[in-house]
């Protein structure tokens, strides 16, 4: 159990932690808002633990888990079209018209920074208020903040750089990675380290969040940062740098810690719900790692809004996008993942089309019985991506048995029946590429995924689907895998951030 003396709350607010505001002001620049940064300071445990509240509450913005950041890669990709008479939400995006000016991926560059800002205010300041702690309990408890923080920075920095850098590999490892900044006071020059200092950096912030935490504090389904979640996150970075060994190592640890179970689509947790569907109805699994909590006066954008749109009208449902059929296609009778994501609803367009629409993200029936739709709490790590990120690796390896029985148990949880699959050197790549899909669905991993295989795809006509976009063919060197710096932070004054191939 987490230690917890005092005052911990996560859904805490002060005022400097307001939700990031969507604009195109240079994240990097002092705004007026970091000013209440400086008169809060550091000077007390409880202020060290708003600074950190603070922290999760910048991660509900619309900008991150709960809108862009998890839905535009995917709606860059392969995974869904864009229906006739939609509202043209994230038109821009689907169709490949990205731009260094597109307000989307500028919110996503400035949302995250923001975390990273905070994040560096709390970490100026942790020492000296360290050394003058003398209690036991409120130093041990100090330092569980001081990992969350690192946690909070090397996720930040991880979607940084899967976002607006290149795969990490052996001839991109000494190009362009990220502006890296350790300090809110002093402030780091506005340049691109490599992409090796930028995974280096991320990499040594998990090292010293693992050092500060306590394993035993683990806990499933939890709304904060653990030995667990950085531990999640080493993998995920391990399989990003293609360090198999590494990827075996830390995913090792969360499956075999038995803190964290898959939540099972043969078992019902209620009378007519599943484990696997109430993990997505109610925000709640012994599956997630961490997740970002939300109450009925705290939380982030109704991320199913363009999957569904069903409060237009309360009657029809009015989506966005729908699901490519290639991806329907993947499910099989026995895959009981397909009911607990997808129903077939009516739309109310005038073409009626009547289409298996993503529910995952219906929304939290806590938040829907006080009106609020479509909302649920991102579950960034999650015990699923640590059976692929390892049986992965294995198959990177040529150990294709180990990477067989990971990839199996997964299946197991997800099949009524059969569901056993059988890698070996010509097939592993499509097997994963195909489980990833069914399982991580529209949670924002696609487009990275493509562009660390070194695979592009193509587009066909699908019905009811506008024909905009939907006949495209996307070659894996194609540059807008990589998305543009935002133009105000390479015009910024005093800025020496270079653009990337994307940059228009």
């Amino acid at each position: 159990m987490r230690m917890e003396p005092k005052m911990k709350n996560i859904f805490a607010k002060i005022s400097l932690t307001l939700l990031v505001p969507l604009c195109l002001v240079s994240c990097l620049e002092k705004t007026p808002s970091d000013k209440l940064l400086t008169d809060e300071g550091m000077e007390t445990l409880n202020g060290a633990d708003q600074l950190c509240n603070g922290v999760y509450t910048k991660l509900m913005s619309g900008a991150l888990y709960s809108g862009y950041l998890t839905l535009c890669p995917d709606i860059q990709s392969d995974l869904v079209y864009a229906v006739q008479g939609n509202s043209n939400t994230y038109g821009n995006i689907w169709m490949w018209d990205i731009r260094s000016t597109t307000s989307e991926i500028g919110s996503v560059y400035a949302a995250l920074y923001s975390v990273i800002g905070s994040c560096n205010y709390f970490l100026d300041g942790v020492d000296d208020l360290r050394a003058r702690l003398s209690d036991d309990e409120e130093i041990q408890y100090l330092d569980h903040l001081h990992g969350e923080v690192l946690c909070a920075r090397a996720l930040a920095y991880s979607e940084l750089a899967k976002c607006f850098c290149k795969a990490y590999n052996a001839e991109n490892a000494s190009g362009p990675g990220l502006v890296l900044s350790d300090s809110f006071v002093n402030e780091a020059p506005k340049k691109r380290a490599s992409l090796e200092e930028t995974y280096r950096f991320i990499i040594a912030d998990l090292e010293k969040a693992c050092e500060l935490f306590s394993a035993d504090s683990d806990q499933a389904n939890a709304p904060y940062f653990s030995y667990g979640a950085a531990q999640a996150l080493w993998a995920r970075v391990c399989l990003y740098m293609e360090d198999w060994d590494g990827a075996i190592e830390h995913s090792s640890y969360l499956l075999d810690s038995g803190v964290y179970a898959l939540a099972d689509a043969n078992a019902l947790y209620t009378s007519g719900k599943t484990y696997l569907q109430y993990m997505w109805t109610n925000d709640a699994s012994y599956e997630v790692i961490f997740k970002i909590g939300y109450t009925s006066t705290s939380y982030g954008s109704p991320i199913g809004q363009v999957f569904l749109n069903f409060n237009r009208d309360f009657t029809y449902y009015y989506p966005d996008f729908v699901p490519a059929t290639w991806v329907l296609n993947l499910y099989n009778s026995a895959d009981l993942r397909y009911d607990a994501y997808f129903t077939e609803l009516q739309t109310g367009y005038s073409h009626a089309l009547v289409w298996p629409l993503l529910t995952k993200y219906m929304g939290n029936e806590g938040l829907m019985s006080n009106y609020i739709y479509h909302v649920c709490m991102p579950k960034p790590l999650r015990l699923a991506e640590q059976y692929l990120i390892r049986s992965e690796a294995y198959c990177r390896k040529g150990q294709f048995n180990k990477a067989n029985a990971d990839i199996n148990a997964l299946r197991q949880k997800r099949y009524s029946t059969g569901g056993t699959v059988s890698m070996n050197e010509d097939s592993w790549l499509d097997t994963i590429s195909d489980e990833r899909v069914r399982e991580l669905f529209m949670e924002g991993f696609r487009l990275q995924d493509l562009k660390r295989w070194g695979r592009g795809f193509e587009r066909t006509p699908q019905t009811s689907c506008q024909s905009e976009g939907s006949s495209m063919k996307v070659t894996a060197d194609d540059p807008l895998f990589v998305w543009p710096i935002p133009r105000n932070e390479i015009e910024a004054p005093g800025s020496e951030i270079e653009g990337n191939e994307s940059n228009r």
